[in-house]
């Protein structure tokens, strides 16, 4: 039998990413001998991320669709109509068996040139709350692999697994103590620890919220590790003493999700997968500029299991502080959260998301 050859899109952000790898990873795993070819948008961060990972990448050019008035719209239609060829004589040269999109500017074209030349095709939906993307290429995709329930709403029931999204695997083994993990970030190993993560990038309003909060942390005796993102580093960096660390970007995330005691987080699908299986006790501040406002959606998916709490950027002036405490002082709450993440949690998502690929050749 010819080797598998499998064509995987998905860009632009880490929550499109970091699923792709985790599906090609697993399927790798599994068979050795297939070939693996990851297409993404040119000057994204996939172009970096994935080689890095250990899997070829081809850029194509296109970008998304800009919502404001914007003159770079104007060249919308010529990227899509120079990409979908683009995306032709990759597929044609690649000959893959299956095409797999998990969202992202280049995912669109390409997974739409494979339906237009008859190829099988899986859409692995991340968010509650889908992007018209997603919604166009399921109505001729083979098979659609979600992360919430009632996502009939939006897709073809029939073609519908509910998976949950793919994690990386180190966030599924950890066996670092809390303790260990303070050690790491030169912290007390014995106090408790409220981690804030607001993306590579990082987030304007939840800096400016933690800054001006770091006294009111002080009072209940939390210590902070703070990821303030590359954008906002030089800003927030003079805020680092004894008992609180600021960092632009934190590559040990076994170790920050070990340290926590509490997690202050934005809502990105990516991240609440993982969110679930590390199963600490959790306040959401979901971004507002993101399409279909899907941050939102996604968090209150969790909010209405009981596994997170979530104020919008609007509420945090008047209510940070009230919600924060019922946090850190109601046990029962965070010990039920605790329960809740865990039940949500999928942490053997990339494979079965695996065995649908497989269904499918």
């Amino acid at each position: 039998m010819k080797p598998y050859r499998l064509i995987v899109s998905g860009g632009g952000t880490g929550g499109h990413i970091y699923p792709a790898l985790a599906i090609a990873t697993v399927f790798k795993q599994q068979f050795s001998t297939a070939e693996i070819l990851f297409v993404g948008a040119k000057g994204k961060m996939e172009m970096e991320k994935v080689p890095k990972a250990g899997f070829d990448i081809k850029g194509i050019w296109i970008s998304g669709f800009q919502r404001s008035l914007s003159i770079r719209n104007l060249l919308f239609p010529l990227k899509v109509l120079i990409s979908l060829m683009h995306s032709y004589f990759i597929i044609k040269k690649f000959k893959p068996t299956l095409v797999i999109g998990t969202g992202g500017f280049a995912s669109g074209p390409l997974l739409k040139m494979a339906q237009w030349l008859k190829l099988p095709t899986l859409i692995q939906e991340q968010n509650s709350y889908p992007g018209i993307t997603n919604r166009i290429l399921s109505k001729k995709a083979d098979k659609i692999c979600v992360a919430y329930q009632d996502m009939e709403r939006f897709f073809p029931s029939n073609k519908i697994c509910l998976t949950g999204n793919p994690i990386r695997p180190i966030m599924i083994d950890n066996t670092i103590t809390n303790s260990k993990a303070r050690l790491f970030f030169n912290l007390n190993p014995n106090q408790d620890t409220l981690v804030v993560i607001g993306g590579s990038l990082g987030a304007r309003r939840i800096n400016e919220l933690i800054a001006d909060q770091i006294e009111f942390f002080k009072s209940h005796s939390l210590q902070l590790i703070w990821q303030c993102g590359s954008l906002y580093y030089d800003q927030y960096k003079t805020f680092e003493q004894e008992g609180i660390i600021v960092r632009p970007f934190i590559y040990e995330m076994e170790q920050l999700y070990s340290a926590a005691s509490i997690i202050i987080s934005r809502a990105g699908a990516g991240s609440l997968s993982e969110l679930c299986c590390v199963g600490k006790p959790l306040l959401l501040i979901p971004s507002p500029n993101v399409t279909a406002n899907h941050q939102f959606h996604n968090a209150q998916a969790l909010v209405k299991k009981n596994a997170a709490l979530m104020l919008e950027e609007n509420e945090l002036d008047l209510k940070f502080q009230e919600v924060f405490e019922s946090l850190i002082k109601n046990n029962s709450l965070k010990e039920e959260m605790q329960i809740q993440l865990k039940e949500l949690a999928k942490p053997d998502a990339a494979i079965v998301i695996v065995n649908e690929m497989m269904a499918l050749l």
